[in-house]
């Protein structure tokens, strides 16, 4: 506890450095959650002005992600055996029309993906894996439900059904589910949640294929290899179709007992059969995102105990942001605050937020201090060199070229290493001192530019920046050597 102590007192030490030197390159994710339209959408798409305005909530919400800099969104893309997108395998969550299975006149993922691609965000899709709901939700999927469709790999227990990990054919079905959202859409990762059994389930009834595929291994450790190998099969699937998707998982918060510090009876590898030090271990993970939903030395020493074992794979801890609501729990802002820090100070690869109402909402001025404090400047995606560690050429002939009043149009020509399938995004940096400073974020003004063009359009005329730096980003995070331009000293 005393080593946790000191950590944090200088921690508070640093304060004003930590604050000025925020990092370049940091994921800083929000989860939106749809089941139940906890975070989205409030209108049933009934109409196509209710469309418009189910479209709308979306917007204002990726709105105010990038206005605070937020780079990454994990868009919930599976709930409980139904989809948010049109699939020829599951059918649409109710949520988004009012009755399962019926669609909403548009496609919600592919929306989502464009919208975020729009304002340099990256957007993975969420998709719930074991749990399939209640018996009366399962049934309320009529003849599409794999219940229905696939029952050989499907159990029911606690009254509630569930796909059975024991079961050789769950593997297929999940990568079945996978296949369809990357080769459809243009999807920044795979967020794989509740890839796990059910909390203590000594009783989940998964005895037969025990018998039947064990080879002598123990319950527990049959169950955990289970979980590995469907994750190893969809991870390998995905890299297969697009090797730059990332592949996630949201495991639970502690991996089991740390040195000083015990998991408290709930953790990863005991009681729901998560290997998730495994699977970083064998690489079949590119980022994690632990639900770290706790605080003081439930969080600390357990987030530090994931970075240890991260084998160079990005952690991005969960933050239980929905704790400062008084009627989820008695959390002050100040504790998420000292999460933020630890974080840092420990070379964590970002954090992700849950959920993203409470952004919204600016819970206890959550949002406002991410705004004003954090994240004041925006930030590029952490690099996956075990995936591809080759940044592209710099951009040819950069240009710039004043317009009134202030703003200044970019353009360049393609990296010349353009891949025409997976083209670069572009960086725009800029800066009133030469040559423009690259390793600084608070030089960035744009991240994520999917043209060849950008129009630079300060606060106001007379803030406006007269040099400019443009990188090319490839899709696994490298980024390459820049192309250089000035306003002509005429139009500064």
């Amino acid at each position: 506890m005393k080593k946790y102590a000191i950590t944090l007192l200088l921690a508070a030490a640093l304060l004003p450095a930590l604050l000025r030197a925020q990092p370049k390159q940091e994921v800083r994710a929000a989860w939106i959650t749809a089941v139940y339209g906890l975070d989205w959408p409030r209108t049933r798409a009934t109409s196509p002005e209710a469309i418009r305005r189910q479209k709308e909530e979306l917007t204002e919400i990726l709105d105010r992600l990038k206005q605070a800099h937020f780079n990454t969104v994990l868009f919930q893309t599976r709930t409980r055996g139904d989809v948010l997108y049109r699939s020829d395998i599951e059918p649409f969550n109710s949520i988004l029309a009012g009755r399962e299975d019926t669609d909403p006149g548009y496609d919600p993922l592919a929306f989502a993906v464009e919208e975020c691609h729009k304002r340099g965000m990256e957007c993975h899709a969420w998709m719930v894996a074991i749990p399939l709901g209640s018996r009366r939700h399962a049934q309320s999927l009529g003849g599409r439900s794999v219940t229905r469709r696939q029952p050989e790999i499907c159990v029911s227990y606690n009254r509630q059904y569930f796909l059975n990990p024991g079961h050789p054919k769950t593997k297929e079905y999940l990568m079945s589910l996978v296949r369809e959202v990357v080769t459809r859409y243009d999807v920044d990762g795979i967020h794989l949640d509740y890839l796990r059994y059910p909390n203590r389930a000594r009783n989940f009834p998964d005895r037969a294929q025990f018998r039947r595929y064990a080879q002598g291994r123990d319950l527990a450790q049959w169950r955990r290899d289970n979980l590995t190998e469907i994750l190893r099969h969809i991870y390998n699937g995905v890299k297969r179709l697009k090797p730059w998707v990332k592949v996630s998982t949201c495991p639970v918060g502690k991996y089991r007992d740390v040195a000083r510090y015990s998991s408290k009876g709930w953790n990863a590898f005991h009681s729901v059969h998560q290997d998730v030090q495994g699977w970083l271990a064998e690489g079949i993970q590119d980022q994690i995102y632990p639900m770290l939903y706790f605080r003081g030395n439930n969080f600390y020493p357990f987030a530090l105990d994931w970075q240890e074992q991260s084998a160079g794979r990005h952690v991005v801890p969960g933050l239980g942001i929905y704790f400062l609501d008084p009627a989820e729990g008695n959390w002050t802002l100040d504790e998420v605050e000292r999460q933020l820090h630890f974080c840092r100070a420990h070379g964590l690869a970002g954090q992700a937020h849950y959920r993203v109402k409470y952004l919204m909402d600016n819970t206890q001025g959550l949002y406002d201090l991410l705004q004003t404090r954090f994240y004041t400047a925006p930030a590029l995606q952490p690099p996956m060199p075990w995936l591809d560690d080759i940044a592209p050429t710099a951009p040819d002939s950069l240009a710039a070229r004043a317009l009134a009043p202030g703003y200044t149009r970019l353009t360049w020509r393609p990296a010349t290493d353009n891949d025409p399938v997976n083209p670069p995004a572009y960086v725009v940096y800029a800066s009133d001192t030469l040559p423009v400073d690259t390793a600084d974020p608070r030089n960035i003004v744009a991240a994520g530019v999917r043209d060849t063009t950008y129009v630079y359009a300060p606060v106001a005329p007379w803030m406006r920046r007269r040099h400019f730096a443009v990188t090319a980003t490839d899709r696994y995070g490298n980024e390459g050597p820049a192309a250089r331009a000035s306003l002509p000293a005429a139009a500064q």
